[in-house]
């Protein structure tokens, strides 16, 4: 029969101030019994009004060496000064029970995933113009502008990358912008590379139900 057993990995990406974050958000508030959002761990220091466990699990370096050490993690990588990883049990875990799962990663975790699970669904937010990228960091309030500075080149070399993914997400419009994201994603079941197995199962009884038929014609 065919039908959805096995959760799809989806990883997402974008430049800094892209919004991905909250489209993340957004799409997590309005289908939570479809999708898991893996949480990253990461050496850099909570911004005001994150917690620990729900946007990032914070680790100092010596811990995340630690981890990359004992094979815990699917993918990892250093930006702008600090490691980001995806851990791998929960991963796991939640495409067993038919969850799909979102990873939230940069461009370089995202290549390594897709190494290591080539039906990996990639996305790639951007913003419409690089104005408004820049106008996005600056309105945060969060960082010295050194640290925009920084973005901003590490954004002009993720542009060169964006072709290695599946699908480009315009954010112009936050609501818009989850909707696509979920259609895309549900689409993406109906995929017949990923439903070889229950084709297989069909052709195999249509090959019986024919067999049964002949031998029916012969008698």
């Amino acid at each position: 029969m065919l039908q959805k057993n096995r959760g799809i990995l989806i990883v997402v990406s974008g430049f800094s101030g892209s919004g991905k974050g909250s489209i993340m958000k957004e799409l997590m508030k309005k289908y939570s019994n479809r999708y898991a959002l893996s949480v990253s761990a990461t050496t850099r220091k909570p911004r005001t009004g994150e917690t620990e466990g729900v946007e990032y699990f914070f680790k100092t370096r010596e811990e995340f060496e630690r981890m990359i050490a004992e094979d815990g993690l699917i993918e990892y990588a250093q930006y702008v000064g600090n490691y980001y990883g995806t851990p791998k049990a929960y991963v796991e875990e939640q495409l067993s029970a038919g969850k799909d799962v979102i990873l939230e990663i940069e461009i370089q975790g995202a290549l390594k995933v897709k190494a290591s699970h080539p039906d990996t669904l990639l996305l790639f937010v951007t913003p419409p113009n690089a104005e408004v990228l820049k106008n996005r960091l600056v309105g945060r309030g969060t960082e010295e502008m050194a640290v925009i500075e920084s973005r901003l080149a590490r954004a002009a070399e993720e542009a060169e990358g964006v072709e290695a993914y599946d699908y480009l997400i315009i954010n112009d419009d936050l609501s818009e912008c989850v909707e696509e994201v979920h259609q895309i994603i549900k689409n993406e079941h109906y995929k017949v590379a990923r439903n070889l197995a229950g084709i297989e199962t069909i052709r195999n009884e249509l090959k019986a139900f024919a067999g049964t038929e002949r031998e029916g014609k012969t008698k």
